[in-house]
């Protein structure tokens, strides 16, 4: 869950007190290995599904719409060799559980003298087994992060969940060292997917995307706002903050429609032909300059 979310967890420590901010270490031996997680009934039929549309899904794991190999590889490309990471909204680490050992490799940023943070208003994420420390959010204005300590941030899917989206780039802005970056990644609020979501009632939204992606768990599906959810709020963010960024679209496989193979092939052919404007992801990658 994300900070800024609409679930923010109770506590009985106030957030001004030093407990509020001080961070775990989470230990690699505590995570279960990927495949002990997995539905193997469920993650079968939509590996079927999706081989029969990408038959080079059958070479490595992932297709040629994947969304979320190249913004993990510029991701990496950005990374540094030393220095501290900050996944915004870490959530349980539910990718620890994706059958594609690439993809799941790309989302694991620790490494020799990097240390990876992650927070979260969910105390649950603690069990998140990519992060070296976990820091619970009480106070989703104010992160458990120093003043300018993060050399480069990660948020997927974390900001259509966020009622505040000007308190987020502020929290973002703040903690970012100069010359550090966040490379953020969420749906756009003009695709069809996000659509749908917003007709949908929020109490609904489990069971539904339950049925749409048979590899979907209902723990990892939580309420939309989508308040900040279009390229030109986006860039509006930014420069209020000085920010250098770019912000662009890009469209990936149909996975909500991975209930019906009929439906799936046919948005698999129609999708390449979206136009940017409605395509269903946003890329945000933005660099707090140094002072002048």
């Amino acid at each position: 869950m994300l900070p800024g979310g609409t679930h923010q967890a109770k506590s009985s420590v106030p957030p001004s007190s030093p407990l509020a901010d001080t961070p775990r270490r989470i230990e690699p031996a505590q995570h279960t290995p990927p495949a002990a997680h997995a539905a193997p009934n469920a993650a079968r039929t939509v590996s079927s599904v999706r081989e029969r549309v990408y038959p080079e899904a059958r070479f490595g794991g992932f297709t040629r719409r994947d969304g979320t190999v190249p913004f993990l590889g510029r991701v990496h490309a950005l990374m540094p060799e030393q220095g501290t990471l900050l996944d915004i909204g870490c959530g349980r680490g539910q990718q620890a559980e994706d059958r594609c050992r690439y993809r799941r490799g790309l989302h694991d940023l620790r490494g020799p003298g990097r240390t990876v943070i992650g927070i979260d208003v969910d105390p649950d994420a603690a069990t998140n087994p990519f992060i070296d420390e976990f820091r619970h959010v009480e106070n989703v204005e104010r992160w458990p992060i120093d003043d300018a300590s993060i050399d480069l941030a990660v948020s997927i899917s974390v900001l259509e969940h966020v009622p505040d989206p000007a308190a987020f780039f502020d929290e973002v802005a703040r903690v970012l060292k100069p010359g550090g970056v966040i490379c953020l990644k969420t749906p756009n609020k003009r695709s069809y997917p996000s659509m749908a979501a917003r007709i949908i009632p929020n109490r609904l939204h489990a069971r539904v995307v339950a049925k749409a992606q048979g590899n979907r768990k209902g723990e990892d599906v939580f309420p939309t706002v989508y308040r900040c959810n279009t390229a030109g709020a986006l860039r509006r963010q930014c420069g209020r903050r000085s920010l250098e960024h770019v912000v662009y679209p890009i469209e990936s496989e149909p996975n909500y429609l991975q209930f019906s193979p009929v439906l799936y092939r046919v948005f698999a052919k129609l999708h390449p032909l979206i136009p940017p404007p409605f395509r269903s992801t946003l890329i945000l990658l933005a660099r707090k300059n140094a002072p002048a």
